[in-house]
């Protein structure tokens, strides 16, 4: 047997090519959209892919189901709980597939969604009654569970979805063998749970030991546990739960439309007719120099979650990207199927020169300079764009707490008359936060160059709590 995780760190998200090498068959199991890395595995293997199992309908990306039955004629396999637009075998607990000397057996375990299941994995060659590996999906990662808390636009409630969560990891996830490894399909930095590790797998038997959700508890406490204290969703996620179960345009297709050159002036006309336009270079280069009214996120953090969280599905969008940069910044959109792009600006911002283009600048000052300004006569609003927990660590006193999942919504906290001074960890969401604020009419917005980090390398005054 073959098993080989894939790992996309942009979107935290862990998919996986199971093979038989007996018969050449090959199975992967939450695939991302783009699909190449796949079957270029199953090639370099001699494998061929017959099968593609979803372990749900995935919320925070567009899988790559669609792609490999249309590529290479991939049988598409869900939870029987799924309802779906296209073709697919259901299964439900006591379903099995097996290829050579690969057996994958379907456990139920709804929680995370309604339709969720694992797959255990097994070896025929070594055992037929104890599985290798249990792929969970969003149900267990190392470390956490997953959050029962987002389907409430689709008729759940968390406390609902909770019950299911707990009942499908004691009666079922937690009966497999210690020894079982459990590779999840997701790690750190996703927005599926609150607490995942780095590590991107484990055993049920180091779960069972170290994992908080999983101590003692009794069904009640597990869901006051699980629904509290969760990140903030972003509105694209019910978006692409509900993309997943359609019949839909595949990658391919989608950016043999979208790459499409751009002059300055198309670029301007498109923006005026109502198009955003999204600068995806690096934020100290977006500071700069960039297009009045263009949103940076940049391709170097975690740039489709952002984008997916602040930019608008109703919307089409214009990119702006350093040469080169355009294909990368339309396929990453299209991994959570913002599929929405109208083209790019040919030649980068370069091309802009001598056109009628207003181009603009962000104020990026050190912490010191910060620190000056915030004692001055006149000083500018400090809002801080980081989380909830990020803030309960450390804050600078005297900052406005405004997410920048709410920033749009929460604009009108922040005084009209006097300047704004944002800052993050970093430097990333900040220069997003700047550049929302700069597309709304604010006028005088600035950043703190290096974010948090850069405040306390430079000894200056923290508060906690």
């Amino acid at each position: 047997m073959i098993l080989k995780q894939f790992y996309l760190n942009c979107l935290a998200h862990a998919s996986y090519v199971i093979g038989d090498e007996q018969t050449r068959t090959a199975a992967v199991v939450d695939p991302q959209r783009d699909v190449d890395g796949y079957l270029a595995f199953a090639a370099e293997h001699g494998l061929r892919v017959a099968h593609v199992f979803l372990t749900h309908l995935h919320a925070d990306f567009l899988a790559g189901h669609l792609e490999l039955r249309d590529r290479v004629g991939a049988t598409i396999y869900l939870g029987k709980a799924a309802r779906a637009e296209y073709a697919f075998q259901p299964l439900g607990d006591g379903d099995a597939v097996q290829f050579g000397q690969v057996r994958v057996d379907a456990i139920e375990t709804p929680g995370h969604s309604p339709e969720s299941i694992c797959l255990a994995v097994y070896d025929l060659t070594e055992s037929g009654t104890a599985p290798k590996a249990v792929l969970t999906g969003d149900t267990l990662f190392v470390g956490d569970v997953g959050r029962p808390d987002l389907h409430g636009v689709l008729g759940w409630t968390a406390a609902e979805l909770g019950a299911l969560l707990y009942s499908s990891l004691h009666d079922k996830l937690l009966k497999l063998p210690d020894s079982c490894l459990v590779y999840p399909a997701h790690g750190a930095g996703s927005l599926c749970g609150k607490a995942l590790s780095q590590e991107t797998m484990s055993t049920v038997g180091d779960e069972r030991r170290s994992n908080y959700a999983l101590r003692p508890m009794s069904k009640e406490q597990f869901i006051a546990l699980v629904t509290i204290d969760q990140p903030d969703a972003p509105s694209y996620f019910v978006y692409d739960a509900v993309l997943n179960s359609r019949e839909r345009q595949t990658l391919e297709q989608a950016l043999a439309r979208e790459l499409n050159p751009l002059t300055i002036d198309e670029l301007l006309a498109a923006q005026q007719q109502g198009a955003q336009l999204l600068d995806t270079r690096d934020p100290a280069e977006f500071a700069a120099a960039h297009l009045d009214g263009s949103i940076n996120i940049g391709l170097i953090g975690q740039y489709a979650t952002w984008a997916g969280t602040v930019l608008a599905r109703e919307r089409p969008i214009a990119i702006v990207a350093d040469p080169g940069a355009e294909t990368e910044s339309a396929l990453r959109l299209g991994r959570i199927g913002f599929d929405h792009v109208i083209g790019y600006l040919a030649g980068g911002l370069r091309s802009a020169d001598g056109s009628e283009a207003r181009i603009v600048s962000t104020e990026r000052l050190s912490a010191e300079v910060a620190a000056r300004r915030l004692a001055e006569g006149g000083a500018p609003v400090l809002v801080d764009v980081r989380a909830p927990g990020e803030r309960a660590q450390k804050h600078i006193g005297g900052s406005l707490h405004i997410p920048l999942t709410r920033l749009t919504e929460r604009m009108a906290d922040i005084p009209a008359d006097r300047p704004v001074l944002v800052f993050c960890a970093g430097g990333y969401r900040s220069s997003i936060a700047a550049s929302l604020l700069q597309r709304a009419g604010r006028a005088k917005v600035s950043e703190l160059a290096g974010g948090i980090t850069a405040w306390e390398a430079a000894g200056l005054p923290l508060l906690s709590g």
